[in-house]
């Protein structure tokens, strides 16, 4: 008897002993209960073993790690999270970065835990550098106001223009600056810098590279009379010298050149298409200034350029309707659409090339258009 009671006690004794080291077990937590974070993650399933050192903003994350059930607050950089506490558990936290744009920059993750304790993690927000796709006048004058569009302009902002003036910001959007042109802007890129990066246009201000129609001095066979040299009352204001304006009636079907002709009447001019444009037609844009006074609702304006050996009856033509309102503003045609009316390719010239602007389609106009810097200009700049 007093055996089978020692082995009952001996049975309690090691029972209490195994809870007591299972209770010991349970309450023992991973990294002494501080809290870590381990990594973060992709939430898709298929893709868990990819790991993130930055993400975009509005992107869903897992942050993994250790003790983070406690978690009341998450931030990336100085912008705070909405968290949802189904979310939150001791190893994981699902949270998407958030969308507004950060002022203060650390690339970091904190995590806020209800006691006030903070957990920093080396992460970053990416946020696209700005991008500039193109200015409305790139001719626009000192002093005037410069439209830039693009997008991810994200203040605060910089435009510095070539000659390193920079402009006076007179409003801010997501993708329009508008920017007050300085003194000492010269010919060249612009660059948008933010917080994110900087960014360099591809189009040159007041661009004066490969002009083959030009006013200064005029050229050609045909209209030196619609040459403005000192702008009057009524008249646009000059931006690079010399202007051609069409201010007449032009019936349906009637055929009137503006401007152009052939190598030996336009001069070294002539000259200024690259030959990497002719050879490779869609890396290059057609660029004017236009200002319309009347708007173009009628006719149709056709454009010869780059022909090596005569004048193209199979021309580009440029559609109405167009109104600039008054204004200057900068008209961009990719040069291959022009080749592709040609109906066969272009073949490189050393003496020069034909070019011809004229009026000839359906549709009275009562025109009253300005002209002025047509030019074969890269769509890229090489870096």
């Amino acid at each position: 008897m007093k055996n089978i009671k020692k082995i009952k006690q001996l049975l309690i004794l090691v029972i209490a002993m195994t809870g007591a080291f299972i209770s010991c077990k349970k309450d023992e937590q991973p990294n002494n209960g501080v809290p870590r974070i381990q990594y973060v993650r992709v939430t898709a399933p298929e893709s868990s073993d990819s790991l993130l050192v930055s993400a975009g903003q509005g992107n869903l994350v897992a942050i993994i790690g250790e003790n983070l059930e406690n978690t009341v607050e998450v931030w990336f950089n100085d912008q705070k999270s909405s968290l949802t506490s189904t979310y939150i558990t001791s190893t994981s936290i699902l949270v998407s970065v958030p969308s507004p744009i950060p002022t203060v920059i650390t690339n970091k993750l904190k995590l806020v835990f209800a006691n006030r304790d903070t957990l920093l993690y080396d992460f970053k927000v990416s946020i696209s550098e700005p991008l500039v796709s193109g200015m409305e006048n790139e001719y626009t004058l000192t002093g005037d106001i410069a439209t830039i569009r693009g997008d991810f302009f994200y203040e605060p902002l910089t435009v510095t223009f070539a000659g390193g003036a920079t402009g006076e910001l007179v409003s801010v959007q997501d993708k329009i600056i508008k920017v007050r042109v300085p003194a000492g802007a010269t010919p060249g890129q612009v660059t948008v810098k933010t917080n994110f990066g900087e960014t360099k246009s591809d189009f040159w201000f007041r661009d004066n590279r490969n002009i083959f129609i030009s006013s200064d001095p005029f050229t050609g066979w045909w209209n030196a009379s619609f040459v403005v040299s000192s702008p009057g009352a009524g008249d646009p204001p000059a931006i690079n010298g010399n202007y051609i304006r069409v201010k007449k009636a032009i019936g349906a079907w009637s055929w009137m050149e503006i401007a152009g002709g052939p190598p030996d009447a336009m001069g070294d001019i002539s000259k200024n298409v690259p030959d990497e444009a002719i050879l490779k037609p869609a890396d290059y844009n057609l660029k004017f200034e236009l200002n319309t006074i009347k708007p173009y609702n009628g006719n149709v304006l056709k454009i010869n350029v780059g022909l090596s050996n005569d004048f193209n009856a199979n021309e580009y033509r440029w559609m109405p309707p167009y109104d600039t309102k008054g204004e200057w503003q900068t008209v961009t045609i990719p040069f291959e659409e022009i080749v592709k009316a040609y109906g066969a390719p272009l073949a490189v010239s050393a003496k020069g090339y034909y070019s011809r602007v004229w009026f000839h389609g359906p549709g009275d106009l009562d025109c009253d258009m300005s002209f002025d810097n047509f030019r074969i200009v890269p769509k890229v700049i090489k870096k």
